[in-house]
């Protein structure tokens, strides 16, 4: 058995026998937990997509056969098996490989994702291209059982049964038991769905029946009843087939002979198809199959253990947000959670715990549960709707309509706003700044250290209108300076006759850092938390504006639309020429890296934003 890296891949997988690949799976497995040890990323979903991510690459050709991963944290896998192993020490670092599809680093990569339940809606559009321009390639997508909550899944599904096109759609599901794939019945009636045969005789069995005089509709309707409840007791899947597909599984997804059996079976389909797999997350590595949640995206971690390495002696943001909301829902019995299948990842574990009838998880419908938060806020309750900012830009219609338009009082905790770090472009959570503070009836904060963002949920938790809170990933910061109350505005930390640095929530160190270096340099700077996004504190900008040379705007969101361009407005309402200078994020997708590398590169660290205002105030640039 050749080493992986000695594999030219995938070409040599047409040649293997199953022993072979099964021993690869091995291999891979191994590779994953290896690597992935170091550079941290998402374990659990591609160790469980093994076997099932060999099979796809053995029976179909890429990138000639276009193969759609759903989210795609799951095709570490499809990397390796399309020539990236040897690189994979780089797997979401500063200019290394990223950590989900990207079409700029593979042509085998088709289709950028990163957000779930859009492969089947990417999907139908390959296919009809495909016909459109009378080609020929397989559609494939891959589709967790989790992403089918999302509500796009079901709108693709829609109009691809509606189609003449031609997909099959793999549903990955790590949810439940492999059922009826042990016998021979499911292997005798999945060959037999497919089959043009039966579909032709299905067809012409009922169009026989509604022949016969008098009593043709009524044994039609009988027949029909009848293989209706036969289907519903024996057949997995009948909500497929009802929307015109044909469904063939449960599926072992760890046998790999059974999954190229059934995937040939759905090439010889004349209309599309849906194979559902069943796969365990975290296969093949004990810590991993054991709590398959928290190696579903993790730091770097001791293999031995599965215990993460370099773990922050501070609580994250997420942390401190879940124990605090935990404590003020103790008090206030009217608190309800409300989150998108992350009551993990925003620190909501031990409230659901201890308050299962007030913890609503929706899925991954992050437009339900904003409206359905809505509908809580309008009947009495307080919802706080905590979603990642990058997933919460899905239910921006919502927001609008049924939040501020009602205005009714939400609260939304906007976690992993700002720069993310290694998951990159997708993850982000660069553009919620831009895209809440123009919406009427909507309050803006954002939180410098962890007091602060205690004080912001209290704030909310009696506040009787729309209002966000955004707070970054990782560590949460120590106020250095003890935080003032809310009712005081934005805070000043201090004074500066030449400059006056407004920082946005996180930003705040870093500014700091930039005005010791600049205070150092001999240009006086003072710095003021802003707190206040929307609505600014008009008051100490206008004030600021007037005993200060340069107005500088620090934000961890986008230049375009920010907070910075909320300051220029108001001082250009108030008839004040004074130069603002706004420091954010530019105008483009920002790559995957190591949060302070970005922050660096992008002019956004402590030392390069006072480098920044030194080379304004000298006119160098």
């Amino acid at each position: 058995m050749k080493n992986l890296l000695d594999y030219s891949l995938p070409e040599d997988l047409k040649f293997m026998d199953t022993k072979e690949l099964e021993l690869l799976a091995v291999q891979i497995r191994e590779f994953l937990v290896e690597n992935v040890s170091k550079t941290g990323g998402h374990l659990a979903s591609n160790l469980g997509a093994v076997e099932l991510t060999i099979a796809l690459h053995k029976a179909f050709n890429s990138p000639l056969d276009k193969i759609i991963w759903d989210v795609g944290h799951q095709a570490y896998v499809h990397k390796i098996l399309t020539g990236r192993a040897d690189n994979f020490g780089s797997l979401r670092k500063f200019g290394g490989l990223s950590g989900f599809p990207k079409g700029g680093e593979s042509e085998h990569d088709v289709f950028d994702t990163g957000h779930s339940s859009n492969s089947i809606s990417i999907a139908a559009g390959f296919a009809a291209a495909r016909d459109l321009s009378g080609d020929n390639y397989d559609v494939v997508a891959v589709i967790g059982d989790g992403s089918l909550t999302g509500g796009l899944s079901y709108e693709g599904m829609n109009n691809l049964s509606d189609l003449k096109s031609k997909a099959i759609i793999i549903l990955n599901d790590n949810g439940m038991s492999i059922g009826l794939n042990t016998g021979g019945l499911s292997k005798h009636l999945n060959k037999l769905r497919v089959s043009k045969g039966y579909s032709s005789f299905k067809k012409g069995f009922g169009t026989a029946l509604k022949k016969i005089p008098a009593i043709g509709d009524g044994l039609y309707n009988g027949v029909s009843r009848a293989r209706d409840h036969l289907k519903y007791s024996i057949v997995e899947g009948v909500m497929f087939e009802k929307l015109g597909f044909t469904y063939i599984g449960p599926i072992d997804g760890h046998n790999i002979d059974a999954i190229l059996h059934n995937l040939e079976l759905a090439k010889t389909s004349d209309h599309s198809v849906i194979m559902h797999v069943i796969t365990q997350k975290g296969k093949g590595y004990r810590n991993a199959e054991k709590d398959p949640s928290k190696f579903h995206g993790i730091g770097a971690f001791d293999k031995s253990t599965g215990e993460l390495l370099n773990k922050s002696e501070r609580p994250s943001y997420s942390e401190v947000f879940g124990k605090k909301l935990t404590d003020m829902a103790r008090q206030n019995d009217r608190i309800v959670a409300v989150s998108a299948a992350m009551i993990d990842g925003t620190g909501l574990r031990e409230f659901a715990r201890l308050f299962p009838e007030r913890t609503f998880d929706v899925g991954i419908a992050e437009g339900h549960g904003v409206t359905f938060a809505g509908a809580l806020a309008k009947s009495g309750y307080k919802p706080f709707v905590t979603i990642y900012s990058t997933f919460l830009q899905r239910g921006y219609d919502n927001i609008i309509m049924d939040t501020c338009l009602q205005d009714v009082p939400v609260v939304f905790a906007i976690d992993r706003a700002g720069c993310v770090g290694s998951d990159g472009e997708t993850h982000h959570g660069l553009f919620d700044i831009s895209y809440l503070k123009n919406i009427p009836n909507m309050t803006v904060l954002a939180p410098a250290s962890d007091i602060e963002l205690e004080m912001m949920m209290e704030f909310a938790s009696v506040y009787e209108h729309p209002i966000a809170i955004r707070y970054p990933r990782g560590s949460a910061s120590e106020a250095v300076t003890i935080p003032k109350s809310l009712s005081e505005g934005a805070q000043v930390i201090s004074e500066g006759k030449d400059v006056i640095i407004w920082s946005v929530g996180n930003m705040l160190k870093n500014a700091e850092k930039a005005a010791e270096i600049l205070n150092n340099s001999g240009i006086d700077t003072g710095v003021i938390n802003a707190r206040f996004i929307m609505p600014p504190d008009r008051e100490k900008i206008l004030q600021s504006a007037n005993k200060c040379k340069l107005l500088v705007t620090v934000e961890d969101g986008m230049k375009i639309g920010g907070f910075g361009e909320t300051v220029v407005s108001l001082l250009a309402e108030n008839s004040l020429n004074k130069e603002v200078m706004i420091l954010g994020w530019p105008e483009k997708f920002i790559e995957h890296g190591n949060t302070d590398q970005l922050m660096d590169k992008y002019g956004l660290s402590g030392e390069k934003i006072a480098e920044r205002i030194k080379d304004k105030i000298e006119g160098k640039n």
